[in-house]
């Protein structure tokens, strides 16, 4: 069963939210909150496995909200999924680096909340919309100037590295595999070795620093 916290200042949205979202078998709304401090709170007291943030809320934005739930442990914890509307501003970019793992638009289907929320809660990125995709290529790689490369890319072996590229550029395991001719199980494995070797808390954090890094740039 998967526990969801659903975190928005929106009365109508909490509720319609909760609802679609306890309608479903593996799905369990535990509870919400008004503003990111109450969703904090809540967060350590009904230990949700994902969290539906919204980023633009009183006492406490989405993002401060995000970075204390992700600050320390790289594994472990809730998984923040952020909600947005499709204005697009840096706040894409904010999130990612806070430590959120995937965005969703407020407007999307109903089956795509539902799904977004397994997908998160498993552990992947929430990289499959092509809207999310061109996000991620351009907020991430805004800082781009001569970087050099971090002594923790070395670390990786050369398949990893490749891996890496491709999680970087919105791939899922299945696609990987086929782009590298592997079992699906393998590049499970590789992409934990990846996280761990990298000091990563998911998927998304990995995009981050692919791009931050120089490892892949925007357009590639």
């Amino acid at each position: 069963m998967i526990r969801v916290l659903i975190a928005d200042d929106q009365a109508m949205v909490r509720q319609g939210f909760g609802a679609l979202l306890a309608a479903q078998p593996d799905l369990l709304v535990v509870g919400d909150a008004a503003d990111g401090a109450a969703a904090v709170t809540a967060a350590r007291n009904l230990n949700p496995d994902v969290i539906l943030m919204d980023v633009r809320m009183p006492v406490m934005d989405g993002l401060e909200a995000t970075r204390r739930l992700t600050a320390g442990p790289t594994a472990g914890g809730p998984k923040i999924l952020i909600l947005t509307t499709f204005d697009l501003d840096d706040y894409v970019y904010e999130a990612l680096r806070a430590g959120a793992s995937g965005f969703l638009l407020k407007d999307a289907p109903a089956a795509d909340l539902v799904q977004a929320v397994r997908v998160v809660a498993a552990g992947e990125a929430l990289l499959a919309p092509s809207v999310t995709r061109r996000l991620i290529a351009e907020f991430a790689a805004r800082p781009q100037k001569d970087r050099p490369r971090p002594v923790a890319l070395n670390a990786l072996t050369p398949r990893e590295t490749e891996v890496l590229r491709l999680i970087a550029r919105g791939r899922s395991n299945q696609e990987i595999a086929a782009d590298l001719v592997v079992a699906e199980q393998t590049v499970k494995t590789h992409v934990g070795r990846i996280l761990t070797k990298l000091a990563l808390r998911d998927r998304a954090q990995a995009v981050v620093f692919a791009y931050e890094t120089g490892l892949v740039a925007a357009g590639e």
